[in-house]
């Protein structure tokens, strides 16, 4: 069962958001809300998209599908940015990042 409840209240929280504060901000009640975070209600794909939006994350993250759903907005949007560089670009990138991650992964040793 998908656990979109739990990945609302999460979200809000992190605001320090109360559930009055994204109700009006997805037009919608407290209640809604709360049968939201308690997963006894499903939003509507258009709430989905407001919840979202106004969390600046996608729809994949709040609904836990996906392969990119554990990665946040900035993350997404620097991939799209490397994806659409030449290639040349692309692999000086890769090998700085890749040696970055070599150096924290040695570090951790």
């Amino acid at each position: 069962m998908l656990d979109i409840g739990g990945k609302i209240t999460e979200l809000r929280k992190v605001k320090k958001w109360s559930q009055e504060d994204l109700a009006k901000k997805v037009d919608s009640s407290r209640v809604m809300i709360g049968n939201y975070e308690r997963n006894t209600n499903t939003p509507s794909i258009d709430i989905l998209l407001k919840i979202a939006k106004v969390f600046d994350v996608s729809l994949d993250y709040i609904v836990g599908e996906g392969q990119l759903s554990t990665y946040d907005k900035d993350v997404l949007k620097r991939i799209e940015d490397i994806e659409h560089l030449p290639d040349e670009d692309k692999n000086h990138l890769f090998y700085v990042i890749d040696n970055l991650i070599k150096a924290v992964k040695l570090k951790s040793l």
